[in-house]
């Protein structure tokens, strides 16, 4: 398989990163492509390409790798800054789309479309319980919250795909400290310098996530907690629900949502068991009981957290 990490000129947080990805050993002489520079590393896995435009409006940049290289692109890694309105310093990730979000089609303000959705990172999971270990062991969680995201922004491809990100003021976005722990993120999950990686298994079951806010902290916990692989996350703001009470038939995008997420992480994991976690809490009752219908409907279990975890 391989890995697409790509870094964009136009962000500061996504050369910081670049730069101490390029820090590791094992790359090879600067090569270069249609649509920038890049390097592959010794393992023959790995692929480390920078590009001038912002990464958000780079649609296709996997499919035109491709062709410009004839390198064989499993999943895409981007390398990026977050932003937040509190400012909150972060060391997070995410997979991408506008699940749920009127009208269909329309260009989203980060890039994307609305109703389309990326499938997810094979290494979310993996990326998450790693970093989260090696920033507590480098003490880095003292600054900067350890968390991951619903599925948001572009841009649009069609390999499985991550953002791995810094955030959420410039101080943070130059912080080689930070870079340099996520880089090692990356090469530990990745195997770069090993034949086989010890931090991911393809064959573990997959959970999709529904409900709660943006940083998806009973999510979270429960991926923390358990050794399984992850899909995407969907917030309640992309649930969208026309009525505001109960009716045999609530229309609204949430149907189409949730089938979309199950389609796409389906793309991912063909061969896995998925699953869905619901964040119930967030949802009125009879929200609750039609989407657990639906996902029944498309052959997805309904687990509880310690459910989970009783399995592993």
């Amino acid at each position: 398989m391989g890995v697409l990490i790509l870094a964009s000129k136009s962000d500061s947080a996504s050369m910081t990163l670049y730069d101490a990805m390029l820090r590791l050993d094992g790359w090879g002489e600067t090569l270069s492509s249609s649509v920038g520079d890049y390097f592959i590393h010794k393992c023959g896995r790995v692929y480390l390409l920078v590009i001038d435009q912002i990464h958000i409006r780079a649609n296709d940049i996997d499919s035109t790798f491709k062709k410009s290289t004839n390198l064989p692109v499993d999943d895409v890694l981007i390398l990026s800054r977050h932003v937040s309105s509190s400012n909150t310093p972060a060391m997070t990730l995410h997979a991408i789309g506008i699940p749920g979000a009127l009208p269909y089609g329309q260009e989203g303000k980060s890039g994307g479309k609305n109703g389309t959705l990326v499938p997810p990172s094979r290494y979310f999971a993996s990326l998450f319980r790693r970093m989260n270990n090696l920033a507590r062991e480098r003490n880095l969680h003292h600054d900067f919250d350890l968390t991951m995201e619903t599925t948001h922004h572009g841009p649009i491809l069609k390999t499985p795909t991550l953002y791995i990100e810094i955030g959420s003021t410039e101080n943070e976005w130059n912080r080689n400290d930070v870079a340099e722990c996520w880089a090692e993120v990356i090469s530990d999950v990745l195997g770069m310098f090993d034949s086989k990686s010890k931090f991911f298994n393809s064959n573990l079951e997959v959970m999709i996530g529904f409900g709660g806010g943006h940083y998806a902290p009973r999510h979270k916990a429960v991926i923390i907690d358990s050794e399984i692989n992850l899909g995407h996350l969907i917030a309640n703001y992309s649930l969208i629900f026309d009525q505001k009470s109960k009716s045999e038939n609530p229309s609204g995008t949430w149907s189409d949502c949730i089938e979309k997420t199950v389609e796409s992480t389906r793309i991912s994991f063909p061969n896995s068991k998925i699953f869905a976690h619901l964040d119930r809490k967030s949802f009125k009752g009879w929200e609750r009981s039609v989407i657990i219908q639906k996902l029944d409907e498309l052959g997805i279990e309904v687990r509880r957290g310690k459910q989970i975890s009783q399995r592993e």
